[in-house]
């Protein structure tokens, strides 16, 4: 998450050298990969049923925001406009903030959903198996004369 929180910010820095006044549709695209980057990861995490997934993604959160920074700050050195290491307080503070943040909420809606899915998954399976050993409401065997 990371690499890619760090990779999307400096294609950013770099479009916005080009496009100075038209940034506003690639940082909204370049935001809604992130979210459902997020999100559908964890989603799947939960589908499956890892264990620990909520302290996994939270972890990966702490981890991907100063990680994220500073990965920023070296591809905008190299990519864009030579930044040096002045940017790397506020890239490891806010920008680290924001991007943990930007982890971490929509991991958190995508587990709420993936467990959603995970649960519903196994009780329609549960459904179609009770139809299929359909019991008459007397709770007798079919097939058998009751003798009364």
């Amino acid at each position: 998450m990371a690499l890619l929180h760090g990779a999307a910010v400096t294609v950013l820095a770099k479009y916005e050298v080009f496009n100075p006044t038209d940034k506003t549709l690639f940082t909204s695209l370049a935001l809604a990969v992130l979210v459902g980057a997020a999100a559908g990861w964890s989603a799947v995490d939960a589908w499956q049923g890892k264990p620990e997934r909520g302290k996994n993604w939270f972890i990966a959160a702490l981890i991907a925001g100063p990680v994220s920074g500073v990965l920023y700050v070296i591809g905008r050195a190299v990519f864009v406009d030579q930044t040096g290491a002045s940017e790397l307080g506020g890239a490891l503070t806010g920008g680290a903030a924001f991007s943990a943040l930007l982890v971490l909420i929509p991991a958190g809606l995508g587990l709420f959903v993936g467990g959603l899915i995970a649960k519903k998954a196994p009780a329609e399976e549960e459904e179609e198996d009770d139809e299929d050993e359909a019991q008459p409401a007397s709770g007798k065997p079919a097939g058998k004369p009751s003798q009364a």
